[in-house]
């Protein structure tokens, strides 16, 4: 069980220095790069990899940490909102996983079950920030900033994280259990 914990610790601050390094990689790529959501991908991942527990953790960290040593993204309301959301996304990405039958398929299911929990949470956490700053975040704002904007990442998402999820099943880096 010790093994088993550091094993999944130790990868859990490989998903967190991926997740500080990616956008570093993507903002190389004009008016496009933050787009990409390349925080996120290491979240979900770990979510997978990890369960969610440690996803949880790794999303609450990743941005917060991120704003700290980088300056980026802003921490209010830009990091807040974001630690929730890819907290939700860890932790919700490795509890579907863990519920539903290790079918490719459910691969897909649990990554965009996640990836829809974590948009609403991140609009409700937005609509307290914006509500504290005095300010008001409408229904709008709300699609824009979890769809439209979103839209390259989210396709990004639904790419690469499934076939990378498949690939680790079938070298047995990660659980198949039926």
């Amino acid at each position: 069980m010790i093994k088993k914990s550091t094993h999944k610790l130790v990868l859990s601050g490989l998903f967190i220095a991926l997740g500080l390094v990616l956008p570093f990689l993507t903002g190389q790529i004009p008016n496009f790069g933050r787009a990409l959501l390349p925080m996120h991908i290491p979240v979900l991942l770990c979510g997978f990899v990890c369960g969610g527990p440690y996803g949880l953790v790794v999303g609450l960290i990743t941005p917060i940490f991120r704003s700290v040593l980088f300056g980026m993204p802003p921490m209010f309301p830009t990091a807040v909102a974001m630690s929730f959301e890819l907290a939700a996304y860890g932790l919700f990405t490795g509890l579907i996983y863990a519920a539903l039958p290790k079918k490719a398929i459910n691969v897909f299911i649990s990554l965009l079950g996640a990836m829809i929990i974590g948009r609403i949470v991140w609009g409700i956490v937005s609509f307290f920030l914006f509500l504290a700053q005095g300010n008001t975040f409408t229904f709008s704002l709300f699609i824009a900033g979890a769809f439209v904007n979103a839209l390259p990442g989210i396709i990004l998402q639904i790419v690469i994280i499934p076939p990378i999820i498949i690939a680790l099943r079938k070298a047995k880096l990660i659980p198949v259990k039926a």
